[in-house]
């Protein structure tokens, strides 16, 4: 494409266009008249007549504007024309197509005797800003967003009920948690689905690390142009893997928020349309019953939830989102031995990407049976607490009642098998097959000289190439540390002397919530995936990951290296000592020697509490005070592990706290 020639003065503020200095000063307005009384003059708020008169302007029919009204939010983005072409572009596929559930539900309340109305606050896409300073603003994004989101069902103070519409990573759990917080109200959520995978080609994950194979000669820059081109299959829906979007998808399902067998959807097509309209018959039908979010989500649905994820290998984002929830829902949060206690419980039943062993992409899942399968095994396992009530106005076990004898069931299962020639229950599998195929639990809490408070590893994930017979990882290492992602991803990619080698250990630090917003480092564990290499390293960071990265990658370190956590005193060629027993859920990570010594972990915490903290320890210098704020509200409303929420009560006594002082 040739250069344009630069835009003058007088094209920008030069002669308008025919006709456009033809101004109108008065408009005819809507005909009709408004069905007021006298006793709504005299009782009901100017408020609430002026929203009529607005209503009307709008150009609804005057007569019809004594409907019921409806509110739908959503993380719309992006302009798209009638036929798909872009106007202009969204964030991510994940947004881009949901304008079509928003019209199928509106029309749909309509036709229902309701009155919709349409309000948006769009996401950013984890994956564009990957490696950039757009990631520090991404965890603290799903924060403000639900405060947008929760002021916008309020500034409606007529609707009867919400339909929340979102899709991906930050959207949908901050979705979520306006839904949770609107707790005197009929609230359904509804997911946007998922992307197909390219029919040739590599998935949305996978193709992340083009850059880093290309780094090593892993990959042709023809291949890299051909590859980053067709990972999308569709336009619509969230990534194809089981990452962080996916599995909000899933545990907003299992908490009874969405209709069952609404989680990954493939975007665009009728069966996900069809979800929309049945959720917003189901929205009017929870209004008319008098049933509302608090009678929805309860400790038992945030425990059923917490059962699927740990079932279907959810990504380890959602121990951060789902105690947001909880708390927005005035719900006790789920503690680290609360995660532990159900991961011990619950085997992983699904074979998903990033997961494996084969892999399926989410579409499978779905056609496989999606959230209400994963649940049939785990209520034979007894697993489950049935009389949830859920979006449909009933229990949760007249759900899979219905689920399981459904024509439903059997025509998208027989689909999977035609379409892919995959059997159901090689995607979703008893916990019999599981084990036969090799599946572990998902999470483990590593602790340690390192990481006293904590850290998490997706354990499930883990190359078992690596994993030793008895089920245990185990690697001793020297420590390579970086206190920028940008340094760390350079020296992966870098084929000179100060690369990272096969059995390093990587250590990040300052990119937790005071340091860079607790930011995904996805660019370095998909490098180090899809690496030939990368298995033989490990990482250890007190950032976030993304939910579709798997390997020896433990994250959350608490405390994180700016609070004072002794990950911040870990200096270059450190021996440190990682072990993970897929089998009990333990876990640890310690400094076990240093310039040829080697000492036990208890030596190892005498060593780093004499230690003064590394001196290039510091938050990142492109930092926004707005991520600043959001860390320091985070931290005083209970910090990483309390999901980092904003706690009003924690935050204003501090406060108080402090001017007191």
């Amino acid at each position: 494409m040739s250069p344009r020639p630069a835009i003058g003065f007088d094209e920008i503020v030069g002669v308008a266009a025919p006709g456009a200095t033809e101004v109108k000063t008065a408009g005819a307005g809507p005909a009709g008249r408004l069905p007021l009384t006298a006793e709504m003059l005299i009782e009901r708020p100017s408020g609430d007549i002026f929203g009529w008169t607005q209503n009307a302007g709008m150009g609804w029919d005057p007569r019809e504007l004594g409907r019921p009204q409806y509110l739908m939010l959503s993380t719309q983005g992006g302009i798209r024309a009638a036929d798909g072409r872009p106007i202009a572009l969204g964030y991510h596929t994940g947004h881009w197509e949901i304008g079509l559930l928003l019209q199928a539900a509106a029309e749909e309340l309509t036709a229902l005797g309701g009155m919709p109305f349409a309000g948006y606050c769009s996401d950013p896409c984890d994956g564009r800003t990957q490696g950039t300073t757009g990631m520090m603003d991404s965890l603290a994004y799903r924060n403000d967003a639900a405060i947008v989101l929760r002021r916008l069902a309020r500034s409606l103070p007529t609707r009867k009920g919400v339909l929340g519409v979102a899709t991906c990573d930050k959207g949908l759990p901050a979705m979520m948690m306006a839904l949770a917080a609107l707790r005197d109200l009929a609230c359904v959520l509804v997911p946007g689905g998922v992307t197909l995978p390219p029919e040739r080609g590599e998935d949305a994950g996978t193709v992340q690390s083009i850059g880093a194979r290309f780094a090593h000669g892993e990959l042709s820059l023809e291949q890299a142009q051909d590859l980053g081109c067709r990972a999308c299959g569709s336009p619509g829906g969230g990534c194809q893997f089981l990452g962080t979007a996916a599995t909000s998808q899933v545990v907003g399902e299992a908490l009874g928020l969405s209709l069952p067998h609404s989680a990954l959807a493939p975007s665009g097509q009728p069966i996900w349309l069809d979800m929309a309209r049945r959720s917003a018959r189901a929205l009017i039908a929870l209004e008319a019953k008098g049933l509302r979010v608090r009678d929805i989500i309860t400790d038992a649905a945030v425990r059923n939830a917490m059962m699927v994820h740990a079932a279907v290998g959810g990504s380890t984002n959602l121990l951060l989102h789902l105690t947001a929830i909880a708390h927005a829902g005035g719900l006790r949060r789920p503690t680290v031995d609360d995660w532990t206690a159900v991961n011990r419980r619950v085997p992983r039943l699904v074979d998903v990407l990033p997961n494996g062993p084969r892999n399926h992409p989410t579409v499978r899942v779905f056609l496989a049976g999606g959230v209400p399968e994963v649940m049939l095994h785990l209520r034979r396992a007894g697993l489950l607490d049935e009389r949830v009530l859920t979006a449909t106005g009933e229990p949760l076990g007249k759900n899979l009642d219905w689920w399981e004898g459904s024509e439903r069931r059997r025509a998208l299962r027989a689909r999977l098998e035609a379409a892919d020639g995959v059997a159901p229950d090689d995607v979703i599998m008893s916990p019999a097959r599981a084990r036969e195929r090799g599946l572990t639990s998902t999470v483990t809490f590593p602790k340690g000289n390192l990481a006293p408070e904590g850290s998490v590893i997706k354990s499930t994930a883990i190359d078992p190439t690596v994993v030793d017979p008895d089920g245990v990882y185990r690697k001793i290492g020297p420590a390579r540390v970086f206190t920028t992602e940008k340094a760390a991803i350079g020296a992966i990619k870098s084929q000179g002397p100060e690369r990272l080698k096969p059995g390093d250990i990587l250590v990040l630090i300052c990119r937790g919530p005071m340091g860079a917003g607790m930011e995904e480092i996805y660019q370095i564990t998909a490098a180090l995936k899809h690496l030939s290499w990368g298995k033989q390293v490990a990482v250890i960071t007190d950032a976030r990951f993304s939910g579709v990265s798997t390997g020896a990658c433990i994250g959350h370190v608490g405390p994180e290296a700016l609070a004072d956590g002794p990950v911040g005193k870990v200096r270059e060629g450190d021996r440190i000592r990682i072990v993970i027993d897929r089998n009990t859920l333990e876990g640890s990570i310690d400094l076990v020697g240093h310039d040829g010594r080697e000492y036990s972990p208890e030596e190892g915490a005498r060593v780093l509490a004499e230690r003064a903290p590394r001196p290039d320890l510091g938050p990142d210098p492109d930092l926004p005070d707005d991520t600043r704020l959001w860390a320091a509200l985070q931290q005083a409303g209970g910090g990483t592990w309390g999901g980092c929420v904003y706690d009003v009560g924690a935050v204003t006594a501090a406060l108080g706290s402090g001017t007191r002082r």
